[in-house]
Order: C-alpha cells, then structure tokens, then sequence
C-alpha cells in the first residue's frame, strides 16, 4: 500500500512552492504588464507639457518595435530595450535644412507608470506616461438580425464603454426599446439581460453570444423559446489603425489614425468625437486649440477595402492623405 506523505512533508513542500512563486511573481507580473501596447505620455519641455503617444510592438521577426506619435507625425524608434522594468529607445529627426537631431530615452516602467527622461542637444525633460485604456471588442454598433422559425426581425445593438470598462448597452427596433442591463463581455462572450420598457407589455429575455472578427453570433432566450441572432458591426471597414502620408507642399510625413469601434479617434495623439461613414465616405474634424487660438481640421475621403484616400483642409491650406489599413499578424514571439 502507497505511504500518504505527513503533513509536515505537506506543509514543508508547500512553503518551498510559495517560496518559488514568491520570487518569480514580480518578473511575471511585469510579463504580463509589459511594454508592448499604446502608452499615452506627457512631456514637461520647460513648464509646456506636450501630449504624444508610445505604441511599442514586435516586428514579423519578433524584433521589438516603437513610435513616438503626436500631432506633427510619425517617428520610428530605435534600439528598443527593455530589461527588467528598465526601458531606452532613440529616434532620430532631420530639420528642414537637412541636419539631424538625436532623442534618446532612458525610464522604467513601475506600478503601471512609465517614468524617465528624454535628451538631446537641447536639453533634457521628464516624461511621464500610463498604458492607453483599451476598448472591449464588443464596443460599437451592431447591425442584428434576428430569426425564430420564418419569422425574421432586425434591431440595432449599441454597447459602449467608460474610462473604467464598465459596459453599457442599447436595443433598438421596431419593437421598442427594451432596457438592458447585467452587460458582461469576456473572452469573446457578450450577455446582458433584457426587459420590456412598456408596462402594458412586459416580457425578460437574455442574451448570450459570441464575437469571431466583425460578426457577433448568438442567442435571444425567453419564456416564449429561443431566437438565434447574428449581428456585423457597422463601420467594420473603417475601424482600426491606419498609416498614413499626408503630403503638403512641405513634403510628406508619416502619421496614424486610429478609428475605435464606437467611432470615435485618434488623429496622431489627438482625439477625434466622431469619425463618419456614409457608404464609402469618410469624414472628421479635429479641434485645434493653442493657447487663446483655436482652429479646426477636416478630413473628407473615402475607404475602398484597405485604403484610405482624401483631403485634410485648415484655413493654411489643405494637405493630401493616403493610408493603408493596418493588419496584424498574431505568432507566438520569441523568448529574448
């Protein structure tokens, strides 16, 4: 007959594998932290703080990647290092007169903060930053329709996020407008609880479905059975990250859009209300404000599958956008 260990011999094993998780915690706590993602910072140039973001990624090969992006454009980074919390990178400029100016960053990344400093020939200043919030996939609008036997019917899902990732939803169709409730999305699973909004009509029912890319499958069940659903997400073509060239008569230079699922955006680091798509037109404003001054951008152009073509016009002039739609590519990276 097999011996069962003693409880000291429990005990004992016990205390050695929290002594092992005890040690490895911090280094896989900061895995799964990590660099890589959107990281919005502000830097301190003198008492001017100045808004850019940090998007830090892996290359094909696996190699780290980075850009500083702001409102003037689109920088590559070099030399990208990250080593137990510690974080440098460089990028390099050129003027308008054709010399160049070398940036380097030295920081680390502690409690979710992003903290160190810049320096160049000008001088040297702090930057501060934290991981840009993301948006749950379930976010945006839905285009659903529904089926229970021949019977066919459509609605309109919204659900939107706040600052906390806390989800709310609306239905709509014509039906009504039940009231929703109990939103709850992980992992690809979206559910929430529905209720009659007419006190002369009063029904419940939940969903429960699934998202896979731009679709969103599932079910409608309540006391009179089940209705199976299947929902597109409306503006699924626009949403996304965008590289772009805008080209002026001072050149060209990089700079990224990115179109969140509610259809609000980021034009380089500078937040868009709402991003409009009418058929294959597209079109946004961005609000500039500096100082006392103020003054407003248009874009209006259109998307065909993974382009991106139109004007951006100020009153200084207008300025010609190409962009190309951004498709990531999921691999396991290597261990470095």
């Amino acid at each position: 007959m097999r011996q069962r260990p003693s409880l000291k011999a429990v005990l004992c094993g016990a205390s050695v594998l929290l002594l092992a998780l005890s040690t490895l915690a911090p280094a896989q706590q900061f895995r799964r932290g990590g660099l890589y993602g959107d990281w919005d910072v502000t830097v301190d140039y003198d008492g001017r703080q100045m808004q850019s973001i940090l998007a830090f990624s892996r290359d094909r090969e696996g190699n780290r990647t980075g850009q500083w992006i702001s409102f003037w454009g689109l920088t590559e980074l070099q030399d990208v290092k990250i080593e137990e919390g510690q974080v440098s990178f460089a990028w390099t400029r050129q003027n308008r007169e054709g010399q160049s100016t070398t940036t380097t960053f030295t920081g680390k990344i502690e409690e979710g903060k992003l903290t160190g400093t810049l320096s160049s020939d000008r001088g040297q200043y702090a930057l501060t930053g934290q991981r840009s919030p993301r948006m749950p996939r379930a976010a945006g609008r839905w285009d659903m329709k529904l089926q229970m036997g021949e019977r066919q019917r459509t609605a309109t899902l919204t659900v939107t996020a706040d600052k906390e990732g806390n989800l709310a939803a609306q239905w709509k169709s014509e039906r009504g407008e039940p009231e929703l409730s109990d939103v709850q999305y992980s992992r690809g699973e979206l559910s929430f609880k529905m209720k009659s909004g007419d006190p002369d009509r009063q029904w419940e029912a939940a969903f429960a479905g699934n998202i896979e890319g731009d679709t969103l499958s599932g079910k409608v069940t309540s006391q009179r059975g089940e209705m199976t659903t299947e929902g597109k997400r409306i503006g699924a073509p626009l949403i996304g990250t965008w590289n772009l060239d805008v080209t002026s008569e001072r050149g060209t230079r990089k700079q990224r859009l990115r179109v969140n699922a509610d259809m609000t955006g980021l034009y380089g680091a500078r937040p868009i209300e709402k991003v409009n798509l009418e058929g294959d037109q597209v079109s946004f404003k961005i609000v500039l404000q500096f100082g006392d001054r103020s003054f407003e951008m248009d874009f209006a152009g259109k998307v065909t599958e993974s382009k991106l073509t139109g004007e951006l016009t100020t009153s200084r002039g207008s300025q010609k956008v190409v962009g190309t739609k951004v498709v990531r590519t999921f691999r396991r990276p290597s261990a470095r």
